[in-house]
C-alpha cells in the first residue's frame, strides 16, 4: 500500500519536470563544498569529492546484554564517485511536504523513552519526546522503509538521483578528511561545539537520570539542549555538514554486516543476497553516550524499527 502511493507520487513528480524551470532554480556549482538545492522545499545538499579513507576501527564496543560490537576490520575504501550529502538531517517540515504530496502512511508505532518495544500511536508527528516537534527539528520515529520512501519520492519529484547514503559514504562524510578519533581532533570534550549529545543539559531531563549510571555516561561539557535540537545549531564539519555527530541516529542504505570483511571497497552499499535482518544506522543521538558518537561506531537495527532517536540524512548521485 505504501509503495503504491510513493510510486504514484514519483510519476507525478516526473510529470512536473516537463514544465518550465521554476523561478528559484539557478545555475549551481558542482565543486566540492558547493551547496545544491533542487526545489524550494528540497533539503540543501553539499557536494562531496571523491577520495580514499580508512573505514572502521579495531575497537570493540560493549552493548546492552553484554554484546561486543566490532567496528572493523579496518580497510581502505575509495569513494569513486562524487556525491552530495544532506547539509542537515531531514526535518519535520521536509518530511511533511512528502507526506502531504503523496498520502504515504508511515509507521504509527515507535519505541520511546528507554523502552524496547514500539508503542502504538507514537509517530513522527507525536514522538512524545517533549514539546510538540518543531518544523526545523530532525524528523524521528521513522523506520528505514519510511526514509527510503522519502528518497524515492524526492527522486521522482526532482528528476535527480536522490537516495540514502551508503554506510561508507556516511563515515567518509562524517570524518571529513580527518584521521583522528573525532572529526575535530582527539579531545572528546570539544564535542559540545559540534553536536547535540547526552551531556550536562541532558542530565536535567528527569527521564534521562532514571538510569543509575546516567551521570557517568554524560559528556562533561554542555551543548545547551536537554532534548533534540533544531538542525544546524552547532559547528559544521570540514565538509560543511551539520549534526553528523549526535542529535539523531541516521539510517543508511546498507544491509549491515557484522564484520566489514565481505563489504565493497568502492563506497557502494552492501546488499544481502538473502533477507536483510538489520540495516546500518550511524551518528549517535542526543540520548547517546560518547562512545556511540565516534564516526566508526556502527549501529545495526531492523528496517522496521522506528525509534524516537532515529532519523536520516539523504544523498544525491551526481553523475
Amino acid at each position: 500500500m505504501q509503495i503504491m502511493s510513493v510510486s504514484a507520487a514519483i510519476l507525478a513528480g516526473v510529470g512536473c519536470l516537463l514544465g518550465a524551470q521554476p523561478a528559484w532554480a539557478e545555475k549551481i556549482s558542482m565543486e566540492p563544498g558547493a551547496i545544491l538545492r533542487d526545489c524550494s522545499d528540497c533539503p540543501e545538499m553539499v557536494v562531496i569529492s571523491t577520495g580514499s579513507f580508512q573505514m572502521g576501527s579495531e575497537h570493540m564496543e560493549q552493548m546492552r546484554d553484554d554484546e561486543l560490537r566490532p567496528e572493523g576490520p579496518v580497510r581502505s575504501v575509495r569513494i569513486t564517485k562524487p556525491f552530495a550529502a544532506g547539509r542537515y538531517e531531514v526535518t519535520n517540515a521536509e518530511y511533511a511536504t512528502f507526506i502531504d504530496a503523496t498520502g504515504y502512511v508511515p509507521t504509527n508505532a515507535c519505541v520511546t523513552w528507554g523502552g524496547r518495544d514500539a508503542v502504538d500511536g507514537v509517530s513522527w508527528r507525536e514522538p512524545r519526546i517533549g514539546p510538540t516537534p518543531e518544523p526545523n527539528d530532525p524528523v524521528v520515529c521513522v523506520d528505514w522503509n519510511d526514509a527510503k520512501a522519502y528518497t524515492l519520492w524526492l527522486a521522482g519529484h526532482t528528476g535527480k538521483r536522490y537516495r540514502m547514503l551508503t554506510e561508507a559514504e556516511w563515515e567518509y562524510a562524517a570524518k571529513a578528511g580527518s584521521k583522528t578519533v573525532w572529526p575535530w581532533g582527539d579531545d572528546e570534550n570539544v564535542v559540545c561545539e559540534y553536536g547535540n549529545v547526552f551531556d550536562q543539559s541532558g542530565l536535567k531531563e528527569p527521564r534521562s537520570t532514571s538510569n543509575s549510571n546516567a551521570a557517568a555516561r554524560a559528556a562533561s561539557c554542555d551543548d545547551g539542549f536537554m532534548l533534540v535540537a533544531p538542525v544546524g545549531q552547532f559547528k559544521p564539519n570540514a565538509f560543511g555538514l551539520f549534526d553528523t555527530i549526535g542529535n539523531v541516529w541516521e539510517w543508511t542504505e546498507d544491509c549491515s554486516l557484522m564484520l566489514y570483511t565481505d563489504g565493497p571497497l568502492d563506497g557502494s552499499a552492501y546488499h544481502s543476497v538473502s533477507a536483510c535482518e538489520k540495516r546500518a544506522v550511524r551518528s549517535g543521538s542526543w540520548r547517546s553516550r560518547m562512545s556511540r558518537h565516534r564516526p566508526t561506531f556502527r549501529g545495526r537495527d531492523p528496517a522496521n524499527l522506528a525509534y524516537y532517536i532515529f532519523g536520516f540524512r539523504i544523498a544525491r548521485t551526481l553523475n
